[in-house]
C-alpha cells in the first residue's frame, strides 16, 4: 500500500473514532502501532515502559481524535507528537519519583556488579553449555532450543517440525540426557 493510501485510511479512521467506532481505532492501531512503539522505546529505553505509554497513546487518541485536523498536520505527525509527549512525560515522572539522597550516603550503597571471578565462571559455564549444545544432532538442538529458550510447547514443535508428538518428546528427552552427560564430563 502506498503512503498516500495509508495516510487516507488513517485520516478516515481518525474521523470515525469520535463517534465511538472501535473498528476505526483498531485500524489506526494496526497501521501505526509499530512506528509509535519505536518512538516510545527510543525515548524511554525500556520495553515495558514503552508498552505502557503506547497504551496511553491510544487512550488519548480515543479521547482526542476529534481534535485532529488533517488540514493542519499529517496523521502520523499528530500521532507521533502524542507518543513523544506521553513518553517524555513518563520519563520526567520517573526521574522525579526517584528520591535524591545526600552524597554522604553513597558509601552505604552496595555495589551489585558481579565480581570478576563470578563473571569468568559464568562465561566458562556458558561456553561449555554452547559446546555441548553443538554436539547434539541438528534436529535435537533445534527442538531443545525452541522448547526451552523460545518457550514453545511440544505440540507446537511437533507441528512445526512435522513429526508425531511422541517423537518430539523423545527427541527433547534424549537431547536433555545427552546435554546432562556432556555437562557432567
Amino acid at each position: 500500500m502506498d503512503l498516500e493510501a495509508n495516510r487516507a485510511l488513517i485520516v478516515a479512521a481518525l474521523a470515525r473514532i469520535p463517534g465511538g467506532d472501535r473498528t476505526a481505532l483498531q485500524m489506526v492501531y494496526r497501521l501505526t502501532s509499530a512506528k509509535l512503539f519505536g518512538v516510545c522505546l527510543r525515548i524511554l529505553g525500556e520495553r515495558s515502559e514503552a508498552e505502557d505509554v503506547l497504551q496511553e497513546v491510544y487512550l488519548t487518541v480515543w479521547r482526542k481524535a476529534g481534535d485532529f485536523d488533517a488540514a493542519r498536520a499529517s496523521p502520523m505527525t499528530w500521532l507521533i507528537a502524542i507518543a513523544r509527549n506521553r513518553a517524555i512525560d513518563r520519563l520526567r515522572a520517573s526521574r522525579q519519583s526517584r528520591a535524591m539522597a545526600p552524597i554522604e550516603t553513597a558509601g552505604d550503597v552496595a555495589d551489585e556488579t558481579p565480581r570478576a571471578d563470578t563473571m569468568l565462571e559464568g562465561a566458562q559455564r556458558d561456553a561449555r553449555l554452547h559446546g555441548c549444545l553443538g554436539e547434539l544432532a541438528e534436529h535435537e538442538n533445534k527442538a531443545l532450543r525452541a522448547a526451552f529458550f523460545d518457550g514453545n510447547t511440544y505440540e507446537e514443535l511437533a507441528t512445526r517440525m512435522r513429526v508425531p508428538l511422541g517423537t518430539m518428546k523423545s527427541w527433547i528427552r534424549r537431547a536433555m540426557m545427552k546435554l546432562k552427560d556432556c555437562l557432567e564430563r
